[in-house]
C-alpha cells in the first residue's frame, strides 16, 4: 500500500488532498511514529538530563550573586530598573554558561546530526523498504542544517544587540546624550530584525529539509542534493502547500496545548503543586507526540511527491 501511494495520482491531486490521505496512512501505521519518537527522544531525554545537571551546577555556583542582583524581584512596572537587573544577572551567568556551552553545544550538534540522519533514514525505510541507506549524506546534511540554524541565531542575537546599543547611543534629552533610551524604537527594531531573520531561516530551513529526502529518493550527494533543492520545478508549489498545512497544524497544536494547560487554573484551590505539574507534563508529552506525528506525515508526503513527479 505504501509503495503504491507515490504514483501519478499524487501529482494530479492537490497537495493538501494527498497530505490528508498520507496522514490517514501514517495513522494506520503507528510503527512510523514509534520510530520517530524513538530517535528523537533517545537524543532529547539524555540531553535534557545533561542540561539539568549543568544548570544545577551553574545555579549552585551563582545563586548568591544572582539574588544580589535583584532579578527575582523583576517587575514590568519599572522597565529600566528591570533591564538593569537582567543585565547584572547576565553578567553573573555569562562566564559559567559560556564555559558549559563551549563543550555542550558542539557535542549536542554532532549527536543530533547522527541521531537525525540515522533516525530519519530508518523511518523512511520502514515506510518504504526499498529506500536505500544513505547515512553519510543524511548526517552531513543534518550537520549543515544545525550549523545554519546556529548561525541564524547568532545573526539574530547580534542584530538585537546592535539595536540595543543603537537605542542607547541615541538616547537624548535636550541634546544631552544621558536621557532614557527610546523603548519604542528598540521594540520596532527588534520586531523588524526578528521578522527578517525568521524569513531568512524559513528559506534556509526549506532547503535543508528537502535536501536529505532528495539524497534518499534520487541518490544524490550532499552538494547535489542542496543544488537540486533549489530547482524543484513543478514540485515546489505542492511542497509549499503541504508545508503551509503543516504550519497551520503546528499552530493549532500549540493553541490546544495552551488551552489544556490552562484547564486546571479555575480549580487552583483544589489542584496545585505536584498534581498541576504532572498535568502540564502530560500535556507537554501529548503535544510532542502529536507534533512528531505531523512531522512524519510531512516527510512521507514529501517523499511520495518527489517520487511521483519526474525530476
Amino acid at each position: 500500500m505504501a509503495a503504491g501511494f507515490g504514483s501519478a495520482t499524487a501529482v494530479r491531486t492537490r497537495g493538501t488532498q494527498s497530505f490528508v490521505q498520507i496522514m490517514a496512512l501514517c495513522w494506520r501505521r503507528p510503527s512510523l511514529l514509534a520510530l520517530e519518537l524513538a530517535w528523537r527522544w533517545s537524543f532529547g531525554i539524555p540531553l535534557l538530563a545533561v542540561m539539568w545537571f549543568a544548570g544545577a551546577h551553574i545555579w549552585a555556583e551563582t545563586a548568591a550573586r544572582l539574588r544580589a542582583t535583584g532579578v527575582f524581584e523583576f517587575s514590568l512596572q519599572y522597565p529600566m530598573q528591570g533591564a538593569e537587573q537582567v543585565s547584572e544577572a547576565i553578567d553573573v551567568l555569562q562566564g559559567p554558561v559560556l564555559h558549559v556551552a563551549a563543550w555542550l553545544l558542539p557535542a549536542a550538534m554532532l549527536v543530533w546530526a547522527v541521531a537525525a540522519g540515522l533516525g530519519r533514514n530508518a523511518v523512511l525505510r520502514r515506510y518504504r523498504p526499498s529506500m536505500p541507506w544513505r547515512v553519510g549524506a543524511m548526517i552531513a546534511l543534518q550537520v549543515l542544517r544545525v550549523v545554519a540554524l546556529c548561525a541564524t541565531f547568532a545573526v539574530w542575537f547580534a542584530a538585537i544587540r546592535w539595536a540595543a546599543n543603537f537605542t542607547l547611543s541615541n538616547a537624548t534629552v535636550g541634546g544631552d546624550a544621558q536621557g532614557e533610551p527610546n523603548l519604542v524604537l528598540y521594540c520596532a527594531l527588534v520586531i523588524v530584525f526578528s521578522l527578517g531573520v525568521f524569513t531568512v531561516w524559513a528559506l534556509l530551513s526549506w532547503v535543508f529539509s528537502i535536501a536529505p529526502l532528495l539524497a534518499l529518493v534520487e541518490g544524490l550527494g550532499v552538494g547535489g542534493s542542496l543544488v537540486r533543492s533549489l530547482r524543484l520545478g513543478p514540485l515546489r508549489g505542492k511542497l509549499v502547500e503541504i508545508n503551509l498545512v503543516m504550519g497551520i497544524a503546528k499552530i493549532a497544536l500549540v493553541v490546544l496545548a495552551m488551552v489544556f494547560s490552562a484547564t486546571p487554573l479555575p480549580f487552583a484551590d483544589a489542584v496545585s503543586g505536584g498534581t498541576l505539574y504532572a498535568w502540564w507534563a502530560v500535556v507537554t508529552v501529548l503535544y510532542l507526540v502529536a507534533s512528531d506525528f505531523f512531522q512524519v506525515a510531512r516527510v512521507v508526503a514529501f517523499v511520495d511527491l518527489l517520487e511521483a513527479v519526474p525530476s
